[in-house]
């Protein structure tokens, strides 16, 4: 049996929950906070709203499953790799809890818009679009700062020691550089280029790559001493 079965498969499995949790949440969260009129729209759709806020939360869970399943394997060739891999897809995590919350205050901020008769005119805007930029900024920090950087460990030491096919490694390295370059611009331009666009060739990567782990698992054929010795 592969070494670190169990790990293999848990990483995969994490892999696929956190990006079926997120892409449901983007499906219902962002024809509403994408509406003219947002606000009148959360409030319309609260049940929608809590859902999408209940699957950021459980993403966010998936997302330090996945740093906690790994660092057994990574620390077999790089204890600082692992760690830093770990810590930064853990901090992502709490930054998309944060994110999350955040979403809360825009639902109830949403109610009381309601509430007032939606007014056209009033400081409901001014403070929901605090929130938004908010949240949008803590999404793409998580992004950029975590995720990213996270994925540029795990995949450099994938890469470097077979542990998966390096074509899998390869992709996933073009991929996350993509999705952090085009992140940069998009928060200093909004309208430059969707980010759904930007996350597509990493998306369809982990799936490739989880599938691979939860069939195949690691290959271990040999722990970082034994090959700098060849």
């Amino acid at each position: 049996m592969t070494a670190f079965r169990k790990n293999s498969t848990f990483t995969g499995v994490f892999f696929i929950l956190a990006t079926v949790f997120g892409s449901i949440c983007a499906l219902i969260l962002n024809p509403i906070l994408g509406a003219p009129d947002y606000l009148a729209s959360m409030a319309a759709n609260q049940n929608q709203v809590v859902l999408g806020i209940v699957l950021n939360f459980a993403m966010a869970l998936c997302c330090a499953g996945v740093g906690f399943a790994l660092f057994p394997v990574l620390r077999k060739y790089s204890e600082g790799f692992a760690i830093g891999a770990a810590g930064f897809r853990i901090i992502e995590s709490v930054l998309q809890i944060l994110g999350a919350i955040f979403m809360v205050f825009l639902l109830e901020l949403s109610r009381e818009y309601a509430l007032a008769g939606s007014p056209s005119s009033s400081q409901f805007q001014v403070i929901g679009a605090v929130i938004q930029a908010g949240s949008d900024w803590i999404n793409n920090s998580s992004m950029l700062l975590c995720w990213g950087i996270a994925a540029i460990l795990y995949y450099s030491l994938f890469y470097q020691y077979r542990l998966i096919p390096r074509w899998i490694s390869l992709w996933g390295l073009i991929g996350i550089a993509l999705t952090i370059i085009v992140g940069i611009l998009t928060m200093f331009d909004s309208k430059f280029v969707s980010l759904q666009f930007a996350f597509a060739p990493i998306a369809l990567q982990e799936m490739v790559m989880a599938v691979w782990l939860i069939v195949k698992g690691f290959s271990l054929p040999k722990t970082k001493e034994t090959q700098l010795s060849i």
